[in-house]
């Protein structure tokens, strides 16, 4: 293994991932909460493992046969996000302590949890030119070692991922108070509709 081409994977990966997002928010969201934190991150980073091999392999020739693909993933995703959006701004209207950490708050099951999660993950175009468009064309610059490439990027996403959900518990006293649990709720919000608008007017 080249680790050279590997770091330069890495490296690709971080930069794509780190912005604020649909999905990492989300992420942020169920480790400050503490529920199925483990799931939740395994799940999008085995997700964008998957969406990345496509990314190298395959995903230009997918696009050419089936152009139906982008619109209906943009305009289905934006759909998505603009109804989580309004759930979560609900939550902060309508929260007064049910959020805070600790006990007497309702907690969602894990079958729910990951259908949201995948729900942001696979519904979200954005996804889709981060981990399969981009990465996909940047991987043909190192002919014979694509799979280096995507094994450095898929390294940035388990990484990535883990860190969020897992670290996100060094955040929880200032989320102990109702007001900051409100606010949390009202920007992801704010971040789904923003997501939802771009993918809209760019359609």
């Amino acid at each position: 293994m080249d680790l050279a081409i590997f770091v330069t994977g890495l490296t690709v990966g971080l930069s794509l991932i780190v912005a604020i997002g649909a999905q990492n928010a989300f992420v942020l969201r169920q480790g400050l909460r503490g529920e199925h934190v483990f799931a939740v991150s395994a799940t999008c980073a085995v997700s964008d493992a998957l969406l990345i091999f496509v990314g190298v392999t395959s995903f230009a020739r997918i696009a050419a046969s089936l152009p139906w693909i982008e619109p209906a993933m943009r305009y289905g995703g934006a759909l998505f996000l603009i109804w989580y959006g309004a759930k979560s701004l609900a939550a902060a209207v309508r929260s007064h302590g049910a959020l805070a950490v600790g006990e007497g708050r309702r907690v969602e099951s894990l079958a729910r949890t990951l259908l949201t999660c995948l729900a942001l993950t696979w519904l979200n175009p954005h996804v889709y030119l981060d981990t399969l468009a981009l990465i996909g064309a940047i991987s043909t610059q190192f002919p014979g070692a694509e799979g280096t490439f995507a094994a450095g990027a898929i390294t940035a996403s388990l990484l990535f991922f883990f860190a969020l959900g897992y670290g996100a518990r060094w955040l929880r006293p200032v989320f102990a108070r109702p007001s900051a649990w409100r606010a949390l709720e009202a920007g992801i919000a704010l971040v789904m509709w923003m997501i939802a608008g771009k993918l809209i007017l760019n359609g």
